[in-house]
This record gives structure tokens, sequence and C-alpha cells, in this order.
């Protein structure tokens, strides 16, 4: 049995609806499902009423609710015990952050912080965009830094957690260079003869942004998947080969655009195929049973007037 059952298994008691539990633990309603189906498995007896809308439990699952919370509370507690003999030992702020930012805009906005907050100590844990949020969710770091759209907002309770813009970036699409400077992809391409073009895998966060950019586009775009990974330095690794057009964040290629080995794959007099994305950090907000660490609260202190002082990052 695991941990996440029984915090899925709460959040049903108290929303009373899969789809509604679902969003709020950040999976899809038939994994959410299963995993209540799991939980089940495990106590040898159905705890959800299925003969009935909304959700209710039987009288079994009442129990382990009440059970559950208890147990949660306890692991909870015993949570904090132990950050904070680590804290005690050495401050350093532990950062959940999907793998793209990682490599991109984390080591330059660190380095950043080192002129005005002073020398920082960090753990970075590099995960795709759902797990890193579920490693916030979970308690397993002190920050989670991730891209936000209006399209595709995280499913965060205001109550619990609270957020900092750090910034905006821009997804656009790009392309390898010819000898002229030229991309050897242009957009939008033509019917019968679509563009290679390289896609992020399903699901992942920017590949639905990068689906919304095509959708809204002013004109039509002819493009064929001839390559997917779930992360944009794969994407740009293979562009950088010209295999293909690729949408990127602008952070990723800033090196490659001042050398001209890439270029962007949309000519002059074309509408632009851009979306611009915030950069956010969010935190769980602290309380008196789980005060945050020293350094966490006042890198904290320090991003929220930085970012009220609408300061460049």
């Amino acid at each position: 049995m695991e941990t996440k059952w029984l915090e899925d298994f709460v959040s049903l008691a108290e929303t009373r609806s899969f789809s509604r539990s679902a969003q709020l633990r950040h999976v899809t309603q038939p994994a959410f499902s299963r995993r209540i189906q799991a939980l089940e498995a495990w106590a040898g007896t159905d705890l959800v009423d299925r003969s009935s809308y909304p959700t209710r439990l039987t009288a079994a699952g009442n129990t382990l609710y009440d059970q559950a919370l208890e147990v949660l509370q306890a692991l909870q507690n015993t949570r904090a015990m132990l950050r904070a003999h680590t804290s005690a030992g050495t401050d350093m702020v532990e950062f959940a952050v999907p793998h793209t930012l990682a490599f991109t805009f984390f080591p330059a906005w660190v380095s950043s912080l080192r002129e005005d907050f002073g020398p920082l100590k960090s753990r970075l844990i590099a995960l795709n965009v759902h797990d890193a949020v579920m490693r916030l969710v979970e308690g397993g770091c002190d920050l989670l830094i991730a891209y936000h759209h209006p399209s595709q907002p995280f499913q965060l309770d205001s109550e619990r957690y609270e957020m900092v813009s750090l910034g905006q970036e821009s997804l656009a699409p790009y392309a390898k260079a010819d000898a002229d400077g030229q991309p050897i992809h242009c957009l939008p391409g033509r019917p019968g003869q679509p563009l290679p073009y390289l896609g992020y895998a399903p699901g992942a966060y920017l590949g639905r942004v990068t689906e919304l950019i095509l959708k809204q586009a002013g004109t039509a775009i002819h493009l064929e998947r001839v390559y997917e990974t779930d992360m944009a330095e794969g994407l740009k690794a293979m562009a950088l080969e010209g295999h293909g057009v690729a949408f990127l964040p602008h952070s990723a290629v800033k090196k490659e655009l001042r050398s001209r080995k890439l270029v962007s794959a949309v000519p002059l007099g074309v509408d632009s195929l851009q979306m611009v994305m915030d950069v956010r950090v969010y935190r769980e907000k602290p309380s008196r049973k789980e005060p945050a660490k020293g350094l966490a609260q006042s890198l904290w202190a320090y991003l929220q007037a930085r970012d009220s002082g609408h300061k460049p990052i």
C-alpha cells in the first residue's frame, strides 16, 4: 500500500468527485480510479459506493477516512521533524524543476541571485512537469519552478500554495540555418510537402502549449512529425543537425541564435508563431507545525520583494 493512495482517498472523500480529485492530484481520471481500486484491493472491501452520485463512501470507507487522516498527519509530523534535523545541519534550498528549465533557466537565475541576495546553497531535482508538481504536493522540495500559461494551469489550491513570478519566456519555432543564414526548413510549409516536425512527446507541458500555438495560427501550417521526445534539449540537438523544425523556449536557444546555428523558422511577413509563458516559483505556505527553512524563507521574502518591484530577471 502506498501513502499516495491514502492521499487520493482523502481527496475523494472530501471532493466527492473522481474528476475533481484527479485534477487536484495531477493525474488522469482513469489513473486516479485505478489507484482507488488498488486501495480497495489492499483493504479487501469496497470503500466507495458506486451506486450513487455524487460519490459517497461505504461504512468501511468512512472508517478508513478517519484512520487515513490520522496516519497522514502522523507522517507529516514525522517528516517535519526529520527535515528539521536535516536543515539544522545544512541550510540548503531544494528545488523541483522540470527538465527544460533545469537546463536553461535555472543556472542563469541562480547566478543572478548572487548579486543582490547572496550565496545560495541549492539542491536541484530535475523531473517532468507532472512529477515536479507532485514533488511539491508531497512535500519533497522547498520550491517548485515551472512554466505557466493560462491555457495549461496547475490545479494548486491557493489556500495551501503561493506563487511568485520570476519573469517570462517565449516558445517559438526554430530551424538550422543554411550558409546564407536562412532557415533550411521554413514555415508554414506547403500541402503535399509538409516540413519535418520535431515534437514533444504526448502529455509534455510544452507540447500542449505548442499545440495551442498551431491551433491559433493565422495560416495553415503543414508539418509531419518525424521525431519526438519529452525534453526541449533533445529537440534542440535534432534541430541543430537539420532534422526539422522545433518549438523551443528562447532561453534554450540564446547561444545558438547568437552564433546563427539556429534561426527563426518563421519568415518575414508571416504572423508570429510564438507564445509567451510566465516562469513561476511556487511553495507550500508555511505553518506553525512546519515552518519554512531559514534560507528558503529568506529567499522567498527576497523574491516577493523583487516581484513587487518589477525588477527584471
